[in-house]
Order: structure tokens, then sequence, then C-alpha cells
């Protein structure tokens, strides 16, 4: 298990834009490149053009096919405060689809990206009315996703968000 950090430079951004500090940042704060990385992608996808529900969704997605418990109840929380998903919306996004039929192609590609290893067909994406740009932000999702499933695997995070 990985320690986590109290103090360094970097957690005081995270405290501003999240009004806390995850545990999962304090155990990337051993590196601070990784956590510095990581904050500069996660903000640079707050101005995607995905919707914040769509986000939330294939964050779910990802966190349920890495079986990264933290981050399935990180994004529970976050799904249904933030985003407002129902409960059957953040189960149906952990099972890699939507009750929305172009969410549902969003969120199976993002699975299916996730499980593998970058070998999915965007075709159905594009099909479905999404652009080429969320396709890439799709992408990059599933990318920070699968830093932060994997960090908090290897560093087995103590959960510091309401169970999911």
């Amino acid at each position: 298990m990985i320690k986590t950090v109290e103090n360094a430079p970097l957690l005081d951004e995270v405290k501003k834009r999240m009004g806390r500090v995850p545990n999962m940042t304090r155990v990337m704060a051993n590196a601070p490149v990784v956590l510095e990385g990581y904050l500069g992608l996660a903000g640079a996808l707050k101005r995607a053009t995905l919707p914040a529900p769509t986000s939330e969704r294939i964050a779910l997605a990802v966190g349920a096919a890495n079986e990264c418990g933290y981050c399935v109840a990180a994004h529970t929380f976050t799904g249904k405060r933030v985003a407002k998903l129902s409960d059957a919306e953040i189960d149906a996004a952990k099972a890699g689809t939507s009750e929305d039929p172009k969410e549902a192609v969003a969120v199976a590609f993002a699975r299916e990206l996730t499980e593998s290893r970058g070998n999915a067909d965007p075709a159905p994406v594009l099909a479905a009315g999404w652009t080429e740009e969320q396709l890439l932000e799709i992408v990059a999702l599933v990318a920070l996703q699968t830093l932060t499933n994997y960090v908090n695997k290897i560093a087995e995070t103590e959960n510091d968000w309401p169970a999911a």
C-alpha cells in the first residue's frame, strides 16, 4: 500500500477545485508529476464538449471494467450529486450501457475501449451522432479514468467516498 501525503503544493489546488482533498490525490502527491498530469488532463476535460452526465457514465463504465472500487464509489457519488444520474442510470453505466440510446453507444464504446486495450470500433459512436471531437474526448476520459483506476488499485487507496 502506498502512503498518502498530507502536505504538498498541488494539494492546495485540489482543495480549491474540489472543496476537499480525496485520498487518491494524496496518493498521487507521492509523485508530483503524476498529480500534475492528472490535474491538467482533468481540468482540460472539464471544458470538453461532452455533457457532464456522459462523462460520469464513462467514468463509471471504466471504473467497473477495471474493478476499481474507489473510482466507482467516487463517480457514483458525483454521478448522483453533480450529474443528477438516477440509481438505474448509475447501474446501467457500470454495466457499460445507458437507458438513453445515444448515451448507451458512448458508454459501450468506452467500456469496449477499456476491455480491448484500445481496439474498439469508433464507427457506431459517430453514427449515433457524437462528433469526432467528442469521440476523442471519450478516449481521453478513458485514459484519465484508467490512470486513476490503476493508481487506486496498486496503492490500495482507502475509500473516502460513500460506499457505492
